[in-house]
């Protein structure tokens, strides 16, 4: 199995410089910066090695969703996002029909420990349906629906292979859902969502611990302010900057979200916090042009132009169409934020809000070897799962 020399390695608190990292099978067996002695070296030819990235919110890519309801869709997305460096997912619904769901939660069983052509299924992101039907997005409104535990129970059978859940707090049955979720071992998020400061704080107490994809798709104190409710109030954003038991997420594809504001989340959040992640769709590779938001069949129609999704009437974005390596790459070329805080927020973190940090979001050994090899600009090169190159 290899062994990797001549570069600097990314450790989560500090870079090795000339650090050598040796695998054995799947695993890595040593970290330091002792010389090779097994013949099979990878010379980082002075790049980078760093962890696999791990992606908590993904949609699709080179033209499949997880939403498509086969496995050849599955496999074609994990193969796309390995391309650009993550080595692990959740692969993330969108709004849709009931069957739909069901379908998505019974192929996600049938491949989160099998081999899945590219990045490890890791367990599913449950996304949809449980919005705020005006904070949709671009997710389909016909099928925006609030929780009801007929339904959400039949979700829940699948918990063995759900990672974390989204819901809108304010709607009613969110509660039910979350306190549901949490006694099933699935970690649930708020999202999509024009839920007040309080109702925030109220989800934290049933067990909402995290947060999508920070300054899209939420309330905030201008939005709450049109209400003309007095006095003025927070909103999901606020609640979200506010709560030390959140974490949350932006997508740093550079055009989401201005400098200034993945800045003001890095300060308050900090590295352990905050994540990194795509939310990507299914143009991810693809040229520019028109698609579709989630399932063929019930999609919402979406347009890919200047390097994100926007919605066909040019008013509103429709999710990322990038990569997590240009992720990495953007947010570190925006902030200046040192490149070992921002692989920590696309690795680490992510898998520690997934609950496998364990295995999986550093370079240590005995975890994983799932690494990424980078240039000295930061351009991928090389992808290893458990210890083999895939890209």
């Amino acid at each position: 199995m290899p062994t990797f020399v001549n570069g600097t390695v990314v450790l989560p608190d500090r870079s090795l410089q000339g650090g050598t990292v040796a695998t054995s099978g799947e695993r890595i067996v040593a970290v330091g910066t002792a010389p090779a002695r097994q013949a099979d070296v990878v010379d980082l030819q002075g790049g980078y090695l760093v962890p696999g990235f791990v992606d908590l919110h993904v949609h699709g890519g080179a033209n499949a969703d997880f939403m498509d309801g086969n496995e050849a869709a599955f496999r074609t997305v994990c193969a796309a996002h390995a391309r650009h460096g993550t080595t692990s997912l959740l692969p993330t619904t969108t709004v849709a029909r009931h069957e739909q769901h069901l379908a998505f939660l019974d192929i996600c069983r049938r491949l989160k420990n099998a081999e899945a052509g590219g990045a490890r299924l890791l367990g599913a992101h449950f996304y949809g349906p449980y919005f705020a039907l005006e904070a949709r997005g671009c997710h389909p409104g016909a099928a925006v629906r609030a929780p009801s535990e007929a339904e959400f129970e039949q979700y829940l059978a699948f918990a063995d292979c759900i990672c974390r859940a989204t819901v809108a707090p304010e709607l009613p049955g969110a509660e039910a859902f979350v306190r549901a979720c949490r006694q099933r071992g699935v970690r649930c998020n708020v999202g999509h969502s024009h839920a007040t400061f309080d109702q925030v704080s109220a989800a934290i107490s049933w067990g909402v611990s995290h947060v999508d994809h920070l300054f899209c798709a939420m309330s905030d104190r201008a939005r709450l302010r049109q209400l003309q409710t007095y006095p003025m109030r927070g909103g999901v954003m606020e609640a979200t900057l506010f709560f030390d038991e959140l974490t949350t997420e932006v997508i740093a594809d550079g055009k989401h979200l201005q400098r200034e504001l993945l800045l003001l989340a890095y300060k308050i959040k900090g590295p352990g916090r905050l994540a990194l992640v795509t939310d990507c769709n299914r143009a991810l590779d693809m040229p520019d042009g028109p698609y579709l938001f989630g399932p063929l069949d019930g999609g919402e129609p979406i347009v890919k132009r200047d390097g994100v999704g926007i919605m066909p009437d040019g008013n509103g974005l429709a999710s990322g169409v990038v990569g997590m390596d240009d992720c990495v790459r953007n947010f570190h070329q925006m902030t200046g934020v040192s490149l070992v805080e921002v692989v920590r927020m696309a690795t680490l973190t992510p898998a520690r809000i997934a609950g496998w940090d364990r295995e999986l979001g550093s370079i240590e050994a005995g975890k994983l070897a799932d690494l990424v090899v980078l240039d000295g600009d930061l351009r991928l090169r090389q992808v290893y799962l458990g210890g083999r190159r895939i890209v």
